[in-house]
């Protein structure tokens, strides 16, 4: 199978959430401060090289505080994942309000994130990209931390999915692993010296074989319909 092209005029969904206030706004300041000083530690010493409270000291906030931005050690590196965690569910919640469907808005918005060469897609050189990937795939507590992130993104998903439940989180399932193993390959590529320029036609290319075995196998690529129970059968 031959890599597929966008539907014409196909239009790319962001699902950006809506514009937090000024509360929210200190909060992700003081969260993003958080994360960054951690993440810095945990490159420079390994991230089971250094504490929690030594993360709280270098931030000057108190651990209790630490702990209620982030409850976990690993949140800390994860972070950078949070405002993805749902983003697959926006995506497909946009695009039914504009009549797209569910994997032609999710296949553009793929395409969108490999031509701005967003880290997410694993198409990224960036050396600071580069730096964190180290960490995070040479880090196991890390690697299971991102698999609990991916099942919350899954069950996001299916609730945007809509139709049969189990219909919609096996769909879910499967488009959260397309998207996984996608990435996996370019950050594979490209931790291995090739550039994000010289891997971004395979990248697409592989992007479209994925989501035509998508389309030929989930009802959810006309139309923006969902399936109720049984017609997945027919």
């Amino acid at each position: 199978m031959t890599g597929e092209t966008p539907t014409p005029g196909l239009r790319v969904v962001t699902g950006e959430p809506p514009a937090p206030g000024l509360r929210e706004r200190k909060k992700a300041r003081t969260r993003q401060v958080l994360s960054d000083t951690a993440v810095a530690l945990f490159l420079e010493r390994g991230f089971d090289g250094v504490s929690v409270a030594e993360v709280a000291a270098a931030a000057e906030v108190s651990k209790p505080t630490l702990f209620r931005y982030f409850p976990a050690k690993e949140d800390l590196v994860l972070h950078r994942f949070a405002d993805h965690q749902d983003e697959p569910a926006r995506v497909v919640e946009a695009g039914r309000a504009t009549g797209t469907a569910p994997l032609d808005a999710l296949y553009a918005h793929l395409l969108d994130g490999l031509e701005r060469r967003d880290p997410v897609t694993g198409l990224c050189d960036a050396p600071e990209v580069l730096a964190y990937h180290r960490l995070l795939y040479g880090t196991p507590a890390l690697l299971a931390r991102l698999h609990a992130y991916r099942a919350g993104t899954e069950e996001a998903l299916a609730g945007a999915l809509g139709g049969d439940p189990l219909v919609a989180r096996l769909a879910a399932g499967q488009v959260v692993a397309v998207l996984r193993v996608l990435a996996d390959r370019n950050v594979v590529r490209i931790a291995g010296g090739e550039t994000a320029d010289a891997v971004a036609a395979d990248a697409a290319e592989e992007a479209g074989r994925a989501f035509g075995t998508l389309r030929e196998g989930l009802p959810y690529g006309v139309g923006g319909a969902s399936v109720r129970g049984g017609d997945l059968a027919k």
